[in-house]
């Protein structure tokens, strides 16, 4: 299915006000970067306090903070990305520490922290490297360059630096020892809660739909010209097939993300187990009225416990007849293809970084590197949800100033108490982020104020109010840089996106209306997972293009037809697998492919 893509100006997206504070359910691994991030920091700053040179905490402090990253990677991946994670890191302190040794003019040192953000944050998000993301990275980095140094004293830091970042290792590889395919399970786990949530929401629109028919009959056997306004000829209420995609796409995504778990995983009977045991929830994605949501959400609570991976009995025991090796072997495109569609973001937080900061230095404010960081952490997909991610940010800073507060007569009381207030903030920061950024902000806002008295005692006052301005100025030059620099490409790139799924689905049904013998099982399973991959793409470059300004109207119409006819194709590809596997057991024929290669 293809169709012309519209030219006609599309207006700006709207700015959404509504939602934006709710609070979420907390992360089900809340508790295990709230524990690794207190457990990495405490020895290296009791030691430091112990000694008497809590002044050099910062460096500490960029190596123990990697103890955030990787908590959903697998613990042979979780390995890789961590210690990539304290190269980063060292990485941006050193060309922040070398930076404030040759200079201590203001401009240049905004710049080069600009720089390094925009650095970051592209990397970041072509690695994928998941939360914190590129805002710790920034923060130490953007924090070291208004710290004095000399060139002699660099070597010291960043091995401070690096041997925090050890420790921090250690931390994140330590619960391997205990539950080793924990990360793997619990990704299985949400994959299933999420098709069950799907699968539930199908099943009652079921529900109501037959009784909506069965009204209808009776009203148009006594008034025959009655017709029920707003539903169409499903019987499906317009809000209630809205729902149903974005419950879809959720389960898709989360489908997806545990596929890819899967993919870093080592290659483990646990591992053999779950992806066969994936593979059904696939399955009960496809044909959802078909599923029971119940035995999906017993199956999820079994992973998230010690218990044996479920072993589904409807399946056949066999990676090979499902051609699962061959679909895991697909990675990710090359790094430098990543990196392409990233250029408008990279552009957005290189300028609206250095602008925050600039603004910051002629208001005469001496922290400039607090409005960059600001505007460092707005940067998302798109335009709407930058300005989400502001409006949080904003109202997180002004509680998170009122929290300090109230809590810097504590913390001025002793050395001490100051290095343990750090880590509760740590703590509470970690475990309240994930309901939402602003209530994770109340914590963190504090916790930044105090790092910064770690050498010295200051005006609790002036602390306030600079990072007050500087809040007001990175959130507000933050966003209008993101609508200065438009993001064209994102309906390119969703054309494209448009493309690869219909060729996708097109190669699938190729495969199911070969004539018999059927076509190979990994050929088949290979284009099935092409295509569920090409569908969780299209949603996600649909998502962040139309909270895009400034691009041509978006073929919207095209996106619900193309993801419509390439579920059902999965459904039908689902059916056929299933009869292939029946058909392996009992040796016998399977029926007609009719049903399989309809649109």
């Amino acid at each position: 299915m293809s169709s012309a893509t519209p030219t006609r100006p599309r207006p700006p997206a709207r700015l959404p006000l509504a939602g934006v504070l709710r609070l979420g359910r907390p992360s089900d691994i809340w508790f295990k970067p709230a524990l690794s991030v207190v457990v990495a920091v405490a020895p290296p700053n009791l030691t430091l306090l112990a000694l008497g040179r809590l002044d050099l905490a910062m460096y500490t402090m960029a190596g123990s903070l990697c103890a955030l990253y990787a908590h959903n990677r697998p613990y042979a991946a979780r390995a890789r990305a961590l210690a990539w994670v304290v190269l980063g890191m060292t990485g941006g302190l050193a060309v922040a520490v070398l930076a404030a040794s040759l200079t201590a003019n203001a401009v240049v040192l905004v710049t080069v922290g600009a720089l390094l953000a925009a650095a970051q944050k592209t990397l970041c998000d072509a690695t994928r490297v998941g939360p914190p993301g590129n805002v710790v990275l920034t923060f130490i980095s953007s924090a070291s360059l208004f710290v004095p140094q000399t060139p002699g004293q660099i070597p010291g830091h960043l091995a401070l630096a690096l041997a925090a970042g050890a420790w921090a290792w250690l931390i994140g590889m330590a619960p391997g020892l205990l539950r080793p395919h924990g990360p793997e399970r619990r990704a299985t786990a949400q994959a299933l809660d999420a098709t069950a949530a799907y699968a539930t929401a199908v099943h009652a629109t079921v529900v109501h739909a037959t009784a909506v028919h069965a009204t209808t009959a009776s009203a148009t056997a006594a008034h025959p010209t009655a017709r029920r306004p707003g539903d169409d000829h499903t019987g499906t209420a317009p809000d209630a097939r809205d729902d149903h995609a974005r419950a879809r796409a959720a389960a898709a995504a989360a489908v997806h993300a545990a596929w890819q778990t899967l993919l870093w995983a080592r290659d483990t009977e646990t591992r053999r187990a779950l992806r066969r045991l994936l593979v059904r929830v696939e399955v009960a994605l496809a044909a959802p009225a078909d599923s029971d949501p119940e035995r999906l959400r017993a199956w999820a609570r079994r992973l998230r416990g010690t218990s044996a991976v479920p072993r589904p009995d409807d399946l056949v025991d066999d990676d090979e007849l499902l051609g699962l090796d061959a679909t895991l072997a697909v990675g990710q495109p090359p790094l430098w293809r990543r990196l392409g569609p990233l250029i408008p973001l990279a552009v957005r937080t290189a300028l609206g970084c250095a602008l925050a900061g600039y603004v910051s230095l002629a208001l005469g404010i001496g922290r400039s590197y607090w409005a960059l960081v600001t505007a460092a952490s707005l940067y998302q997909a798109n335009v709407t949800l930058t300005w989400s991610r502001g409006v949080q940010r904003v109202v997180g800073n002004l509680v998170g100033v009122l929290a300090f507060a109230v809590i810097v007569p504590l913390a001025h009381l002793h050395q001490a108490a100051l290095v343990l207030t750090c880590l509760a903030l740590n703590f509470g920061a970690e475990a309240l982020i994930s309901r939402n950024y602003w209530l994770g902000s109340v914590c963190v806002t504090p916790m930044a104020l105090l790092i910064t008295e770690f050498a010295r005692y200051q005006d609790a006052g002036e602390l306030i109010t600079e990072r007050v301005v500087d809040t007001f100025v990175g959130a507000l030059v933050g966003f209008v840089a993101a609508v200065a620099v438009t993001n064209r490409r994102a309906g390119d790139r969703l054309g494209q996106a448009l493309t690869a799924a219909e060729s996708a689905r097109e190669h699938v049904v190729r495969l199911l209306a070969e004539p018999r013998p059927h076509p190979a099982p990994a050929a088949l399973e290979s284009a099935r997972r092409t295509l569920a991959t090409a569908l969780v793409h299209l949603r996600t470059t649909a998502d962040a293009a139309a909270g895009e300004w400034w691009q041509r109207a978006l073929p919207e119409e095209r996106v619900v037809a193309v993801e419509r006819t390439g579920h059902r194709t999965l459904a039908a590809t689902a059916r056929h697998q299933g009869l292939l596997t029946r058909a392996a057991v009992r040796d016998t024929n399977t029926g007609s492919e009719a049903e399989a290669t309809r649109p």
